[in-house]
Parts: structure tokens; sequence; C-alpha cells
């Protein structure tokens, strides 16, 4: 088996900590008891380019049980936890790339290496797999059943290839299931970003001017954290519906360039690139700190942030220091890449839970019906969304109401009314 860790000697250490992982992850775990029986994926070669976290081992278990041959890579240079990758060379046995901080040489050949399995399905976080394939990899096509989508970043741009015309198999966007987006976005990078800005800064946030950029689900999640921790929030947005939520939500919304003048810490999720550019950077107070939590490292413009330093020093781990011409210093986390993964460990297992069920019943409905389907984008079938939010209220002991058959007729009648 062919692989490319860090340190074999690590894995007992990530063994233990995957363990941990799979104690907060039950309805995988049903999901996996399922797999051993039925084997769904079994002969089926799948090839994943997702963060090497000890969640990412569970599901990579799931899909081994269900029958999968596979192969992992990274999906971001930071984000690898180096144990968890030893462990699942040594102990899980899957074919493992990925090494935290490697170079973009190593990052792109290790995604070759994983598509040397010459995969009937591909699971992406961030879609450079399929990126990867729709260029220099195009022998793989004709081979290839479909795809799955982890991000937000991702199935944007999936859907450009797809919108194009140029997408050559079909994809299944699983962030845009309820399950997924709703959770992992909005509580997982909520509580993660807030986690990893900790980690590498231990800043008090509170009385700390928070600027969050984008309001999507996961500038909710990261807005609404860290004004539980004490800190007054902005928000910054393109969206005049976001923007009007937000402002409704009790956060002050105003354009980034105001924003620049008055933060403390400024967060960019947004998933499009400067989000963060030249002409605010040179705006902010002297000690600001800027971290991203969208997938790619462009949404704080690097580059000018380096042509405006006179000197660049790391600090302490994950923070750059830029002073700039004018003796004002900012603070750069995690390189600009995914703060929640670059210093911390990324989403709670619990709510990783609920996005990855949705990846391996999306790899299963691929085998199934991948024929049959159209090149071009699709969302989780409704019916795997219910069926993994009931196995979730299951595992955590909840129990809900039912309609009874009056009601149903009720909801579904245009006969009864006032």
């Amino acid at each position: 088996m062919k692989y490319d860790v860090k340190d074999l000697g690590l894995s007992q250490l990530g063994k233990g900590r995957v363990e941990w992982a799979e104690r907060q992850m039950p309805v995988l775990g049903l999901i996996r008891k399922r797999f051993e029986k039925e084997k769904p994926l079994k002969g089926i070669r799948l090839a994943a380019c997702l963060h090497v976290t000890t969640e990412t081992a569970v599901l990579m278990k799931t899909l081994k049980a269900g029958g999968a041959r596979l192969a992992l890579c990274a999906s971001n240079p930071l984000s690898t936890q180096d144990d968890v990758a030893a462990y699942l060379v040594k102990e899980a046995e899957i074919a493992t790339f990925a090494v935290k901080g490697e170079d973009r040489d190593r990052y792109y050949r290790h995604i070759n290496a994983v598509l040397d399995l010459r995969p009937q399905i591909t699971m992406d976080d961030g879609a450079d797999l399929v990126g990867t394939i729709h260029g220099e990899r195009r022998d793989l096509i004709q081979s290839t059943l479909g795809g799955t989508e982890e991000t937000t970043t991702g199935v944007i741009r999936l859907r450009s290839l797809a919108d194009q015309g140029k997408l050559m198999f079909p994809v299944i966007a699983v962030n845009d299931a309820q399950t997924k987006h709703f959770f992992d976005n909005r509580y997982g990078t909520g509580q993660s970003t807030i986690d990893g800005i900790l980690r590498a800064t231990n800043i008090l946030y509170a009385g700390k001017n928070f600027v969050v950029v984008g309001y999507g689900q996961c500038g909710r999640g990261v807005a609404t954290r860290a004004r539980g921790m004490g800190a007054n929030v902005i928000v910054c947005e393109v969206d005049a519906l976001r923007a009007l939520e937000a402002l409704m939500d009790g956060f002050r919304v105003m354009p980034i360039k105001r924003a620049a003048k008055e933060g403390d810490v400024f967060v960019t999720v947004t998933g499009d690139m400067k989000a963060i550019d030249e002409a605010a950077i040179k705006l902010m107070k002297d000690g600001a700190i800027l971290a991203n939590s969208g997938h790619f490292d462009v949404e704080i413009n690097k580059v000018a942030l380096r042509k405006l330093a006179r000197k660049v020093r790391v600090i302490r781990p994950y923070v750059e220091e830029f002073e700039l011409k004018n003796g004002r210093k900012l603070y750069l986390l995690g390189e600009g890449r995914l703060i929640n993964l670059a210093a911390a460990e990324g989403h709670p297992s619990l709510v990783m839970d609920m996005s990855f069920a949705n990846q391996a019943l999306a790899a299963r409905h691929l085998v199934k019906e991948g024929g049959k389907l159209e090149n071009k984008v699709y969302g989780v079938p409704l019916e795997l969304d219910a069926e993994i939010a009931k196995l979730k209220l299951k595992s955590m002991g909840i129990s809900i109401d039912k309609l009874t058959p009056e009601q149903q007729k009720y909801l579904s009648s245009w006969e009864i009314g006032t």
C-alpha cells in the first residue's frame, strides 16, 4: 500500500483520538453497522480529498466497512492531523497522503496519488479532485460514476462547471443538505473558528470589536458565538437580505472600509477572494488580528499585506506579525487558511456526524443511481436528509410528535377553510 504521512510512530496517539471521535458520531456508527452487512460499496474505488481529521477517519472506516477500496489525501495543506494520518495507514490500512504544512507541489502530488486509484467515485472538500480530473486527468472521466462535494466553495466551483456545460459526471452537493449546512456550517464553523483564534492568540473576546465578513450560515455561526463570548460584533455584507438579517439579529452592519477602522479581530467567511483587500488593510489599527474561515486562502489579500509590510516574522505558532511601513503591526493567523483547522481541530465530532453520514449515504446513492443521473450538480435526496435527522434524534434519545391522520388531511386539503 502506497502512502505519504509524517511519522507512522504517531499512530497510537491517533488511534485514541479516533476512538474518542467515534463516541461522538453515533449516526455514522449506525450506518457502519448497516454497511458491514449490506456491503453497498463492494469493490468500488473511491478517492477522497478531505481534511484529514479524526472525524474523517471515522468516515473512512465506514466506507471501508461498506466494501470500498479507498485512497485519501488532504483538502488543505494545514488541516492534516499527522497522528490521524499515521493511524489510517498503520491501523486502518487505508492509503493516505497527507502531511501538515505540505507545500503546493506536494499537495498536488498527493491529489494525483489518490487519483492513480482510478476512482469510480470522488469525495471532495473544495472540488480539487473534480477540478484535477477535468483538467490534467481527463482519462479518468469515462470510469467515474460521480462525486460528492462537502463545502460551499466547492459547490460554487462545480455549479460554474455545470453552467458552462463542462461537468462530465454527476456530483451530489452534500453541503446543501439541511443536516449538513445548517448544523455543520453554522454550529460547527461558529464554535471551531472561535476555538482556532483562541488557540492561536489566547486573546480575551469580551469588549473586542469583532468583524465578521460574510453573513451566510458560517458567518451567522461565527457572529453568534463571538457575541456569546462578549465581543461587540460588526457584520460586513454585499447581499441586502443577509445584511438586513444581521441587523435584525442585533449586529451592527457597515461597509468593510468603515469596519476596518474599528475592528480588533476580523474573520472572513465569504467564499470569495479579497474580502479584505488592500484598501481596508491600510485603514486597520495597530494590533488588529486577521483570520479566515473560508475554504481557500484567498479571502484576505495576503499579497497586498506582504507588500505593505517592512518586516514579517512569526511571533507564535500560526501567528505572523506584519509590521507596516508606518509602524503599525497587524497579525495574520494560520497563513490566511482555515483557522479552525490550522490552529485547532476543526468542527466538533457531534456535528460532523451528520455531515459525514450524508457523505456515506450519498456514495451509496451514486452506486445505485449514478448511471441514471445527468452530468449536473444534485442536492442530497430529501429522504436521505430526513433519514439522517431521524437517526441523529434517535441517537440522542430524543423523540418527537407525529401528525394524526386528521392533521395530515387538514394540511393537504383546500376544502377545510375558515
